[in-house]
């Protein structure tokens, strides 16, 4: 069975990035928040799942690659 997820940069400041993300690009409902120094990602109230894994880990490896942080994406598994 495959697994998705998308994300959306929804706003950017020196301190930290905040994503949508969602298994469906039309219900990105949820947020993380990655910190711009450390690369590690905040989840937001409903906590920790593969969700929140999959899109904070697309994210990071997108912005190693890249050097600047994605403004969307998705991963597929």
């Amino acid at each position: 069975m495959a697994s998705l997820v998308y994300f959306k940069k929804l706003s950017e400041d020196s301190d930290s990035v905040v994503y949508s993300f969602g298994g469906d690009p039309s219900q990105m409902v949820r947020q993380l928040t990655m910190d711009r120094n450390t690369h590690r990602p905040q989840p937001d109230e409903e906590g920790v799942d593969y969700l929140f894994l999959k899109a904070s880990y697309k994210i990071a490896a997108m912005y190693n690659e890249r050097n600047e942080w994605p403004e969307r994406g998705m991963s597929a598994s």
